[in-house]
């Protein structure tokens, strides 16, 4: 029975991949947690109620105060514009983690492509032997092939039957780690699509993209939450915390009701946010420090991916053209040659390998190519979806 189920595409297999929830759950969960030291920041203090009752002899003393912490410097604006930062930043890394889960699926992919194409490559190299086998019968019939050309070819036989074996077992495994990417195996049918990737775009196209790294968002994200933090501490002015109550005093002869009011501050004579204002400017100056590193590192390895990239696909096309396709003339001029006996079986078989090697090869080529073009989407922050 046919499979009616389409082939799995690079596209199709996004889709799945970046629709899983658990994928989406974690994002979430990363982003609430990040929300969550905003609302911290964004909350008043607790007021604090106080009540005292005070018996000495006949005179009893009766007093409650409800007392707020104030902040009277503009620390907490501060810091809530800290929070919201560092939120930025968490966005941007569910972004950066959203790109480089889909670089690995597409590694994984077209790993699964290639390998697929290495064992149709195996199969008609076994096929091959199918044919030959049959002829080299038919010329040992006629006293014109030895015992020495069958032996041979048997060997060379079972040689391909363990590589194509080997090469299978690989495709499940890369098969198998596909479907844990995506959540569902791959259809019968295996994947499609091409393994040699297009020519990328020009250099001063992939520059622009840079600025647009959401890591780089992050890491400017972190620093300028750092300078709020750094802003915060240098506020020295205290927290005032404003109290207002009653008292109620009782001396058996006379009752005497007041109000009260306090303001309260703690004084900065040894804590004067020394350390928290240290803290936060070594954390901008290395959030800076690591976002001017980062940029300049992606900007010399998209110059070397660049030309890597161009160069390898320039190699694959050249090698396809003038080694592939004539391996398939040399195969039959050799298949000629030996039933006209002009030929040994070593030179057949050496033709065989040949084209196997030109055809697997090629494949290589072609995968690192992809591999390249792969880490150059992912180092410009994007990827086809």
């Amino acid at each position: 029975m046919t499979s009616l189920a389409a082939p799995l595409t690079e596209g199709e297999a996004l889709r799945r991949a970046l629709a899983r929830p658990e994928l989406a759950e974690l994002a979430r969960a990363r982003v609430a947690e990040a929300d969550a030291d905003v609302v911290a920041a964004s909350t008043w203090a607790n007021p604090a109620l106080e009540f005292s009752r005070d018996k000495t002899g006949a005179s009893r003393e009766t007093a409650w105060r409800l007392a707020q912490p104030l902040d009277v410097s503009g620390r907490r604006g501060l810091r809530q514009d800290a929070a919201r930062l560092r939120l930025d930043a968490t966005e941007a890394d569910t972004r950066t983690g959203r790109v480089e889960r889909a670089a690995e699926v597409r590694r994984s992919f077209h790993e699964v492509l290639r390998q697929q194409l290495a064992v149709n490559v195996m199969d008609a190299w076994r096929a091959r032997f199918a044919v030959i086998g049959s002829v080299v019968d038919k010329l040992a019939r006629a006293g014109d092939a030895s015992g020495y050309d069958r032996r041979r070819l048997a060997r060379e036989q079972q040689a391909a039957e363990a590589k194509t074996a080997e090469a299978r077992a690989g495709l499940e495994r890369s098969r198998a780690r596909l479907a844990a990417l995506i959540g569902s195996e791959p259809t019968e049918e295996g994947v499609s699509g091409a393994l040699l990737p297009t020519l990328p775009a020009g250099l001063p196209a992939l520059q622009a993209r840079l600025a647009q790294r959401p890591d780089l968002a992050a890491l400017a994200a972190r620093a300028e939450a750092a300078n709020a933090d750094h802003a915060a501490a240098q506020r020295n002015f205290p927290e005032l915390t404003v109290g207002i109550g009653g008292k109620r005093t009782d001396d058996g002869l006379l009752r005497e009701s007041g109000t009260l009011f306090s303001v309260s501050m703690a004084l900065p004579i040894f804590d004067r946010q020394q350390g928290a204002e240290q803290r936060s400017a070594a954390q901008a100056q290395a959030a800076r420090a690591e976002q001017a590193l980062t940029r300049q590192k992606a900007e010399g390895e998209l110059i070397g991916l660049h030309r890597q990239l161009v160069q390898l696909i320039a190699a694959a096309e050249r090698y396809r053209r003038e080694a592939v396709a004539p391996s398939a003339d040399l195969v039959r001029i050799a298949e000629t040659a030996y039933r006209a006996g002009e030929s040994t079986i070593l030179e057949l078989l050496d033709a065989y390998k040949g084209a196997l090697e030109a055809e697997t090869t090629a494949l290589d080529l072609e995968g690192k190519a992809r591999d390249a073009r792969i880490e150059l989407d992912q180092l410009t922050g994007s990827h086809p979806e």
